[in-house]
């Protein structure tokens, strides 16, 4: 990888770790996790981050004690997050619902919120003094499930950042708590929504006979060449793709006139019916295939996050205050000739078809996949590429009384460190004039960032001729390497 160019590095001290506890008793239980939880490829941490401004009306408030004592109190009806898992049953999670709480730091940065940039966005500099690990905290098992830290700074301004096991909770989940948090932080006497665990709605079902799970969940995740548009059955392509190293790490930015002038590419009924997700997913995906170029008939594969509450068949759905693991992984499939060659439209509804394949029966026959194959990582390959949007979680509305963050959401620039190249956020961002926009940061190769460096520059000369009512300014490009 490329040298990092972040700023100078600064100096953080910190106060020995503590363990917040919930304010009340709590039950003392063993709670199951779901099967979605449970899969192997959720046993890490995610780390998320906030930065706020000094807001003057909140006088000589400390952020550190109104979050500290708000945690303890949300933590009452959140009591599992006070817990920790152990294994039972071969390799199944559970909580033990211990009650003794999750690691808290208090922290002081000699630096104001400017030394983070403008706009701020991931990488952070020394994101490891932000997000201490605390010896023996990263665990999954027998270990703390939170760990949270808030850093003051030197303009009167803090960070919030934080780390989660994310076999507990999702994006979703871990706002729906950290919106409790913020609420008791500002006042209130009780959570607006309230937990619901029901991890039993994402059980697998079949448990004891894995050779009758339904069908459908191998669709899930295999699907046969002759399922793949413009695929050769009898022909296995030698891939000829970039080496996926070396990579560079860029930012890409998404205004009002960008999406406008993708959308001006689309047929009039996908210009209706496309989420402003679909066609910069459907873009993005063409153009970084075009950057790539792989091999005609290489597999491509888009994975996106689909959240699965709110959808329901005529059983019953995902109900509202369940914060566990709800998301799907449905994939958008081609050839990456087929990808290359047909209009921008050709990805876009290869986006749409595979968000809408996601109901609970799509749900609960991926739990009955996860059962058969426990314990076993899906496998990766060169044509992958995850896309999830971070704009829905909503990391951006959390005011702990402070105002709403400058920058709320995920803490590292890709989703998976190790593999820079596979995952990407859409990520919530302004324009000069306070217009919303997204803002996508992406590895890749020097040469084929380059060529998706040039596809940019060309949409953003389309988008000059894109005319929108309120004429905002274009979103550029921001460089910088990892």
């Amino acid at each position: 990888m490329a040298s990092s160019s972040a700023a100078p590095k600064f100096t953080v001290r910190r106060r020995p770790e503590v363990l917040v506890a919930p304010a009340a008793p709590t039950p003392r239980e063993l709670k199951r996790l779901s099967d979605f939880d449970d899969q192997v490829g959720l046993r890490f941490q995610i780390p998320i981050i906030h930065f706020y401004r000094r807001n003057e009306y909140m006088g000589s408030k400390d952020p550190v004690q109104v979050i500290r004592e708000a945690l303890a109190k949300a933590l009452v009806p959140y009591y599992p997050f006070a817990g920790r898992l152990r294994e039972h049953d071969g390799c199944k999670l559970a909580v033990d619902c211990t009650g003794e709480g999750v690691l808290f730091i208090e922290a002081d940065a000699d630096v104001g919120l400017e030394h983070f940039g403008d706009p701020i966005l991931p990488p952070f500099p020394c994101l490891e003094e932000l997000i201490f690990d605390v010896p023996g905290s990263s665990a999954i098992i027998n270990a703390p499930l939170m760990l949270f830290q808030v850093t003051r700074l030197t303009c009167g301004g803090f960070i919030l950042a934080l780390r989660l096991n994310h076999t507990m909770a999702d994006a979703q989940g871990l706002t729906q708590f950290l919106g409790a948090v913020a609420e008791l932080a500002r006042g209130a006497q009780a959570p607006s929504v309230l937990p619901v665990w029901k991890r039993e709605l994402l059980e697998g079902r079949n448990h004891q006979h894995p050779e009758l799970v339904h069908n459908k969940s191998d669709e899930l995740v295999h699907n046969k060449s002759d399922e793949v548009p413009g695929s050769d059955t009898d022909t296995k392509a030698s891939s000829n793709m970039l080496p996926l190293d070396n990579c560079q790490l860029r930012s890409f930015s998404f205004g009002p006139r960008e999406i406008a002038a993708i959308r001006a590419q689309l047929p009039p009924h996908l210009q209706k019916r496309a989420t402003k997700f679909d066609t910069i997913a459907g873009w993005l995906w063409k153009f970084r295939t075009v950057a790539l170029a792989p091999h005609p008939d290489e597999v491509m594969e888009l994975t996106v996050l689909v959240d699965a509450r709110g959808r329901s068949t005529a059983a019953a759905g995902i109900p509202t205050g369940y914060y566990g693991n709800a998301f799907a992984l449905p994939a958008a499939i081609s050839t990456a000739g087929e990808l290359c060659r047909n209009p921008l439209s050709y990805a876009v509804e290869l986006v749409k078809k595979a968000k809408n394949q996601v109901d609970m029966e799509f749900m609960r026959s991926a739990a009955d996949l996860f059962v058969l194959r426990r314990g076993q990582s899906a496998p990766i390959t060169a044509g992958m590429y995850y896309l999830t949007d971070e704009t829905k979680a909503r990391f951006d509305d959390l005011d702990f009384g402070w105002g709403k963050p400058v920058y709320g959401g995920p803490a590292e620039a890709v989703g998976v460190p190790s593999l820079p190249w596979l995952a990407s956020f859409l990520l919530a961002s302004k324009n000069a004039n306070g217009e919303d926009g997204i803002v996508i940061p992406i590895c890749l190769p020097g040469p084929a960032m380059d060529r998706l460096v040039e596809e940019m520059t060309k949409l953003v000369r389309l988008s000059a001729d894109v005319t929108l009512l309120h004429q905002p300014n274009v979103f550029p490009v921001k460089r910088s390497a990892l």
